[in-house]
Formats: C-alpha cells, sequence, structure tokens
C-alpha cells in the first residue's frame, strides 16, 4: 500500500466518522473505539465491517507504543531494527490466529478474558490471569506515561531534572484521571482528530524519509549479534498489544466468520509494515550515537534530518498527543475491565459500583497503581514488564485455543506454536531482564504472585473455590 492509498484510507475515515455510534464504539475498550465505522441493521442494530474492525486493531496497536520502545529497539538490534520488529510481529501473527478463530466461536464483550474462562474454566488459574491482564494494561499506562513525560522534556532547557520528569509523568496521569471523572465524553470529541493526525505525521516522515535514506542492512553481519535482535523484539512486543481489542468488538461484526479473521491478520500485517519501514528509516537517516542519546523520544529525532527542527517539534507534539489519549482511554477501558470482572465476582465488588454513571473505583485505582509504577520505574524497566506481561496473557490465549481446537475450528498444530513462541519469548525477555533489569523480574514475579494469592483468598471466601477446582458458585 502506498503513501497515496494510505491518504485515501485516512480521508476515507474521516468522511464516515460523523456517521459513527460514538457510545457504542467508546464501549469498545481502550484506545481503539475512536476507529470504528458502522451500518445500521434491521433492528436499529449498529454493525461494524471489515474497515472498522480492521481500524480497531491498527488504532489499538499504534498507540504511544512505537513512540515510547523505538529507542529500546535500536539499543539492542542497532542497525537490525526492523528485524527486531518483524520477529515481535511474527508472534503476535500466531496469536492473531487463535484469537480471530476464538472471537468467531465465542463472540462477546469479554474478549481475553471469556476466552481464557472458556479454556480452562473458572477457577485460580484463570482468575488470577484476567486480574494479571488487568495489571497488565496499568503498566501500558505507566508506559505512555513515561514516553509523555520524555517527549514534553525536550521543550525545557532542564531537561534533566528528576522533579520536572516525575511532575510532567503524574500530570499525564492525573490530568485523564480527572477528565475520566468528570467529563469522559471529551474523548469520544477528541480521539478522532488526534489519531488521524498521528497516523498522517508517521505516513509523512516515512514519504519524506525514506527517499533520502541509503541502502541499510537489516540483516545482522554475525550470527552473535541474533540473540540481541531477539531481545529486543520481546521488549518492544508492547508495541503490537492492541490487535486483541478487535475480540471486545466480536459481537457487533457483520459477517464474523469472514471479516474476524481478515481484521486480525490484515491489521497486524499493516501495523508490521509499518513499524518496519518506520525502523528502517530510524537507523538509516541519524547516527547510532544520536539515536542512543535520545532514545526516549527517538522518533521525534529521526524526523530532524528530512523535516529539520519543525520536524523534531511536530513529531514531539504528536507524541504529547497520542501518549495522553493512549493514557485517557486506557483509564477510560481499564477501569471498565475491572467493572466487569467485578460484575463476575473476580473482584471485589467496590469496583462494580458507579457515580455519575462512571466506575469511580475502577478509575481511581488504575491511576493511582499507574502512578505509582511511573515514577518507581524508569521507561525500560516498564517496557520490559509490559512486553512480559502481554507475552504470558498471550500464551495462554493460544493454550486456550489448543484446548478448544475441535469447538473454534481451528488449526492444533497452529495454536501449540503459537503457545511455544509465546512462552519461549516470555522466557527470552525474562534471562534479559534477569541479566540487565532486575526490578523488572521482580515487578512482574509481584504481580503474578499478587494476582494469585488475590484470587485464591478472595476467590476462596466470595465465590467458594480452592485450588484448582471449579467455582461451586456459578458466575451469573
Amino acid at each position: 500500500m502506498g503513501c497515496s492509498d494510505w491518504v485515501v484510507l485516512v480521508v476515507f475515515w474521516c468522511l464516515l466518522l460523523p456517521n459513527v455510534d460514538q457510545k457504542q464504539c467508546y464501549d469498545l475498550n481502550l484506545d481503539s473505539w475512536f476507529f470504528v465505522m458502522t451500518s445500521a441493521g434491521k433492528q436499529g442494530k449498529t454493525y461494524i465491517g471489515f474497515l472498522g474492525a480492521l481500524s480497531i486493531g491498527i488504532g489499538g496497536m499504534v498507540g504511544g507504543g512505537i513512540f515510547a520502545v523505538l529507542g529500546e529497539a535500536v539499543s539492542l538490534a542497532h542497525l537490525s531494527t526492523s528485524l527486531a520488529f518483524i520477529i515481535a510481529g511474527s508472534v503476535a501473527i500466531l496469536t492473531a490466529f487463535a484469537y480471530a478463530r476464538l472471537s468467531v466461536a465465542f463472540p462477546g464483550r469479554g474478549g481475553t478474558v471469556l476466552f481464557i474462562d472458556r479454556g480452562f474454566g473458572n477457577n485460580l488459574a484463570s482468575g488470577s490471569l484476567n486480574l494479571m491482564l488487568w495489571l497488565s494494561y496499568l503498566v501500558t499506562i505507566a508506559l505512555y506515561a513515561n514516553a509523555f513525560a520524555s517527549y514534553a522534556l525536550t521543550f525545557f532547557h532542564d531537561s534533566g531534572s528528576p522533579f520536572l520528569r516525575h511532575l510532567l509523568t503524574s500530570g499525564a496521569i492525573l490530568l485523564p484521571t480527572f477528565i475520566n471523572l468528570t467529563n469522559a465524553s471529551f474523548v469520544s470529541r477528541s480521539e478522532t482528530v488526534i489519531v488521524l493526525f498521528k497516523l498522517l505525521l508517521l505516513l509523512v516522515i516515512i514519504g519524506f524519509s525514506l527517499p533520502a535514506v541509503g541502502v541499510v542492512s537489516v540483516l545482522p553481519t554475525d550470527l552473535s549479534q541474533l540473540p540481541s535482535i531477539v531481545t529486543a523484539g520481546m521488549v518492544i512486543f508492547v508495541a503490537y498489544e492492541g490487535f486483541e481489542l478487535i475480540a471486545n468488538a466480536s459481537d457487533d461484526v457483520r459477517n464474523p466468520g469472514k471479516t474476524l479473521p481478515a481484521a486480525f491478520f490484515s491489521s497486524v500485517l499493516i501495523v508490521i509494515m509499518l513499524y518496519v519501514i518506520i525502523g528502517y528509516v530510524t537507523v538509516g537517516a541519524v547516527p547510532e550515537q544520536q539515536l542512543l542519546h535520545a532514545k526516549d523520544y527517538a522518533l521525534a529525532v529521526a524526523a530532524r534530518p528530512s523535516l529539520g527542527e519543525t520536524g523534531f517539534t511536530i513529531v514531539s507534539i504528536a507524541a504529547l498527543l497520542a501518549t495522553f489519549s493512549a493514557i485517557n482511554a486506557t483509564i477510560y477501558g481499564n477501569a471498565r475491565l475491572g467493572y466487569f470482572l467485578a460484575r463476575d465476582g473476580e473482584l471485589p465488588e467496590v469496583f462494580d459500583r458507579q457515580l455519575w454513571n462512571e466506575p469511580v473505583t475502577g478509575v481511581l485505582v488504575t491511576a493511582f497503581i499507574s502512578l505509582f509504577i511511573a515514577n518507581t520505574l524508569d521507561i525500560s524497566s516498564i517496557s520490559v514488564i509490559a512486553s512480559a506481561s502481554f507475552l504470558l496473557v498471550f500464551t495462554l490465549v493460544n493454550a486456550s485455543a489448543v484446548k478448544l481446537t475441535k469447538e473454534i475450528h481451528g488449526r492444533c498444530w497452529i495454536h501449540v506454536l503459537g503457545a511455544v513462541f509465546c512462552g519461549m519469548s516470555l522466557s527470552v525477555l525474562l534471562v534479559h531482564a534477569a541479566l540487565s533489569d532486575f526490578r523488572a523480574i521482580l515487578v512482574f514475579v509481584t504481580f503474578i504472585v499478587f494476582s494469585f494469592l488475590f484470587e485464591w483468598v478472595y476467590g476462596k471466601n466470595a465465590r467458594g473455590h480452592f485450588l484448582g477446582r471449579p467455582y461451586v458458585k456459578e458466575k451469573s
């Protein structure tokens, strides 16, 4: 797809968006709702077509992640940054196959939570993993907040001030929290413009930079470099988190048997191509030492050779808008995920309470934990934790697909491959973290232990389960 084709597609989205049912879009979860395009059914129900489902996946992935992790990829993969994105994308493609089959067989707003429950039953394992998913989104908020602060600091002379960084990081979470508590509909009026601006900007960077970039060998010259490149792919895997949000809209998709698989695969493939080109342009246009010196805002630096200081400033502003909007929508979505988990008995009933038609407890708890993570860990550690958390969740989703192969009419060997690759990727990432960033390992293990113990204690008392036995009390 050429640059002109992208522009036509984006303009097409703009023309259709005024007809979107914003309320339904907004309820799809996280930062992808704004792309949904619908058509009215005979009974007044709104349906999502292929372009709408495709856009949910693309919007979910191309959120704040690419602005946050590009520098991490370059620091580990160097000239082979594009190859690292391909490796991570390959794992995402295998997982997308599982999501596609599971979404067709079990349509509903539950998405990942529903698939894990279907595969493993309502027990300690599934309850713990569902809580782990909720915690994973808290880490992505912290990741986006750190990226926001990194790009915001480029506008200050005192860019090395720890106090200023903490202030900007905290503000990037507190302001969206206030918006979610007082005027959540603000997002529905602003997200469309922000995301379209962000995608157009990425295309402009590619369009101006690619012709000026010489030939760059993305393949390693020495096989000893391959482990570092694979590790880079796993560290930045969080940039592909988001395609799974298509599953949350599966019960509203028209002709799901064909639309859902096509949307899952197409969205991941398009994003892989986008990331690969961005990685290629970045390492080809800017000397590596400059990128490593400014790795927290590498994408802005990558725009400077072709677009000058104006390009640097515009990309920085786009990064602020992208990360802020991602935080805003993730707080919204995660608060509602907590609401659904509480409604199903997997979180305390206090998460089930609403004020002003908003899940206030979920919003406040989400903000508090995210603030703590964002202000105590650096962006490298948070990237590792976020990627590890989603790799763990995706391993179990692939495993669910293996167990349900006949029911979902899947291909067992592909689902096994997906589970194995996700598991191996997680192992590679944890080994890297153990050698270079042990704090990330401690936080990740703490998340797992907390999820397990919370589900064990709360689940036993609230729902009557013990260890691997099914719940005595069925969920309503």
